[in-house]
């Protein structure tokens, strides 16, 4: 390689787990930052595509990934209408000739167990409660103040702060967050044993998902149209996801029936950045969310995350670091946006359904084509044809 770099990366989420793992896999000297003092996830469970496991067995961690995690058998979506009628079921391709799995659930505790894991195996250590408080961005290098007074140098710093990062501030003043209109209700319950499926219900201009995430815990999730972004009392999160997904029967109704106060419920208002090139500035540089948040209609904000940071590591392998971080944004922005205006359809479709017959064998009749053209078009866009597909 050209030489080893100094790195901050600030941010602890997949992105930086990911980026502080492929970095100093390559050599180069890195410091990872955390704003929260303690672990905490926001969101119970995730699903990980194909194109995610590659990344993550890239990473060396897809072994223990598949352990902790529920493969879902064959890639498996089974879906149906409100009442748990079928309407059709899809299969998510695998990769590497059926090698890695299509599809797996897994818990995002168990998902950053994992990656701190595998961070520890090459040297990183991990600085919670820790964040910027002062940067000065140099033609030869980048000067941090951080909230424990270190005052540091570094060659570049990587921002995978996630929607709200503050150094988006640094690369693209005035660019924030926007709200996309959903909300999304998550819970987690007990696994039944007999349901191994992914399986989607689709209501009148809402769908209810659930994904097994362990050999005895899933999630469900519900998404709704939410345009004023309601802010609701978390006191009241169990009933009005009970109430805002009534309509649902079939296999959402025990689960549904099950919540109460004791329950693991989450209320998320779906925010996304779309924010065009460049985006770097000097020595700053933005991966994931900070980027590209998008909606998790089509789950790849976790494998978007996950490519950049190993993306980014290659690039870096170039002496010349301007050089390095436009080619980075060159490879991986068609790619982003793909998955962002796909996902925001999928959304946009679901919050325009009327449940109607016609609309549900129209959706049976094209939905495995869109799933493989979806998969299809992020080879075509990455530039190479992924393996086994």
């Amino acid at each position: 390689m050209s030489g080893a770099r100094s790195i901050l990366v600030s941010g602890a989420g997949i992105a930086g787990c990911a980026a502080a793992i492929a970095l100093a896999e390559r050599g180069h000297a890195i410091r990872l930052i955390e704003r929260q003092e303690e672990w905490a996830f926001a969101s119970s469970g995730i699903f990980l595509y194909s194109n995610a496991l590659v990344s993550l067995e890239m990473l060396g961690v897809l072994e223990e990934i598949l352990a902790v995690g529920f493969v879902v058998p064959e890639g498996r979506n089974r879906y149906l209408d409100h009442h748990g009628e079928p309407i059709v079921t899809t299969h998510y391709p695998p990769a590497e000739g059926g090698r890695v799995p299509a599809i797996v659930g897994i818990k995002r505790a168990e998902l950053h167990r994992v990656l701190a894991h595998r961070m520890s195996q090459v040297g990183v250590e991990v600085e919670l409660g820790t964040t910027i408080v002062d940067l000065v961005d140099g033609a030869e290098s980048v000067r941090v103040v951080t909230s424990d007074d270190e005052v540091r140098v570094h060659d570049l710093v990587v921002s995978c702060e996630g929607l709200g990062s503050p150094l988006r501030q640094h690369v693209a003043p005035g660019v924030h967050a926007s709200y996309s209109g959903f909300g999304i209700w998550r819970s987690v319950h007990a696994r039944p044993g007999d349901l191994t499926d992914k399986i989607m219900q689709m209501g009148t201009g809402t769908r209810f998902g659930i994904m097994p995430i362990s050999h005895d815990r899933l999630y469900t999730f519900g998404t709704v149209s939410d345009p004023g972004k309601t802010w609701h009392e978390r006191a009241d999160w169990p009933r009005l996801m009970r109430e805002a997904l009534a309509e649902y029967a079939g296999p959402a109704r025990a689960f549904l029936d099950e919540l109460d106060e004791t329950s693991d419920v989450l209320y998320t208002a779906v925010d996304e950045v779309l924010l065009p090139l460049p985006w770097h500035r000097g020595r700053v540089a933005l991966i994931g969310d900070a980027a590209h948040a998008g909606t998790p209609f089509m789950g790849q904000g976790g494998a978007m995350a996950l490519e950049d940071a190993l993306v980014l590591a290659d690039c870096l392998e170039d002496a010349d670091l301007e050089a390095a971080l436009t080619l980075f944004e060159e490879i991986r922005y068609p790619v982003c946006v793909y998955a962002q205006d796909v996902s925001r359809r999928v959304g946009e479709s679901g919050a325009r359904s009327d449940g109607s017959v016609t609309e549900r064998e129209a959706f049976a009749a094209a939905a495995q084509g869109a799933v493989d053209e979806f998969y299809a078009q992020l080879d075509r866009l990455r530039g190479q044809q992924a393996p086994g597909r």
